[in-house]
C-alpha cells in the first residue's frame, strides 16, 4: 500500500500544484466586479472542490492503467479512455431508449461528469463526496490488486 499511496498522493499534490495559479482570476475578478467582491464565492469554491475531485478520481485511474502495463504509452492511452469513459459515457448510456424512465436518472449518475457539475453549482452533497472517494478507494484497491497478482 505505500508504494500505492505514496505515488498517487505525489500525483494529487502535483494536480493541486495545477489548481493553485488559478487563484490570481479568482482574486482578479473579484477585485474587478462591480461592486468589488460581486461574484458567486459558492460555486466558485464549489468548481474548485470539483476540480480537485476530479483530477483525483482521474489520477487514480491513471495509477491502476500503470500498473497493469509496463509500456508507458499503453497505460497513457488505457488511461485517456477510461477517464473519458467514466467522465461521458454514462451520460450517452443514459439517453438510450433501453435505459428510457426511471433508469436514466440511475445510469446517468453512475457518471463523474454528473457529479462534478453538481459539485461545480456550489453544492457539495455527501452523495458527490461518497462518489469520489469511493471511485478513488476502488481504483486504488484495483491497483493493489493488479500488483499483487503480478507478484506471482
Amino acid at each position: 500500500w505505500e508504494i500505492i499511496l505514496g505515488k498517487y498522493l505525489a500525483c494529487v499534490f502535483l494536480v493541486f500544484l495545477s489548481i493553485v495559479p488559478t487563484f490570481v482570476y479568482y482574486y482578479s475578478v473579484s477585485q474587478l466586479g462591480m461592486p468589488k467582491g460581486n461574484l458567486d464565492v459558492g460555486a466558485t469554491w464549489g468548481s474548485y472542490l470539483g476540480l480537485f475531485g476530479l483530477g483525483a478520481v482521474f489520477v487514480s485511474i491513471g495509477v491502476f492503467c500503470s500498473s497493469l502495463t509496463t509500456n508507458q504509452i499503453i497505460a497513457f492511452m488505457l488511461g485517456l479512455f477510461l477517464c473519458g469513459f467514466f467522465y461521458d459515457a454514462f451520460a450517452s448510456l443514459s439517453r438510450l431508449p433501453v435505459f428510457y424512465g426511471s433508469n436514466d436518472a440511475l445510469v446517468e449518475s453512475l457518471g463523474i461528469s454528473y457529479h462534478y457539475a453538481s459539485v461545480s453549482r456550489g453544492l457539495i452533497d455527501s452523495r458527490n463526496v461518497i462518489y469520489f472517494g469511493s471511485m478513488i478507494i476502488a481504483f486504488l484497491a484495483l491497483t493493489k490488486f493488479s500488483l499483487e497478482k503480478r507478484k506471482w
